[in-house]
């Protein structure tokens, strides 16, 4: 059993969730880590989208920088090649985002289309933003677009079930296989 992570069987549940309701028939992965992260993104000092681009790319996952925007892998992502696409500018609606700004994002999203169609070869993607946390934003306050990679049926028991995702990559793996790919898409637009 990893660290941080309690699974439970047969509704047997640790001694300090005892007042819970457990169906007896199913077993619990609990994912305490998940809730720290949750309850705690939003407290940190400033806005993270604004610090990142002060770090080097590689330790800040940046996979792109444009004028407007930049590429940044998604640290908790849903499925290994999850970027989000981030204006530089500090803003928390889509309407205040400067045209050239929006064109730029649009622009990266078409890219990372191509770029993920042939990294990952998946059955569709998933391109959108949450603007505002009723909407499920995990940081409200600066607007990005998610780009992700789909597969039939990739939302498995692991995920619908047991709140936990399996990535077949790790991060630094995807951060390589998308900057390159990235940086040749780059080199043939300019050609």
């Amino acid at each position: 059993m990893d660290a941080g992570r309690i699974v439970v069987r047969y509704g047997r549940t640790p001694s300090t969730r005892n007042h819970l309701l457990i169906c007896g028939a199913m077993d619990y992965l609990w994912t305490p880590w998940r809730f720290a992260y949750i309850s705690t993104a939003e407290q940190g000092t400033g806005c993270i989208f604004c610090e990142l681009p002060k770090l080097e790319d590689s330790k800040a996952l940046i996979v792109y920088r444009g004028r407007h925007c930049y590429i940044i892998l998604n640290s908790f992502p849903y499925t290994s090649g999850h970027v989000m696409i981030v204006p530089f500018a500090h803003l928390d609606q889509l309407q205040n985002l400067p045209v050239e700004a929006a064109h730029e994002m649009m622009d990266l999203a078409q890219r990372m289309e191509t770029v993920l169609r042939e990294l990952y070869s998946p059955d569709g993607l998933n391109l959108g933003m949450n603007i505002g946390k009723a909407a499920g934003a995990g940081i409200a306050g600066h607007i990005h677009m998610h780009a992700l990679p789909r597969w039939v049926a990739d939302a498995n028991f692991m995920s619908v079930v047991g709140e936990t995702r399996v990535l077949p990559e790790s991060l630094e793996t995807t951060y390589h296989r998308i900057k390159t790919a990235l940086t040749q898409s780059t080199k043939r637009h300019s050609e």
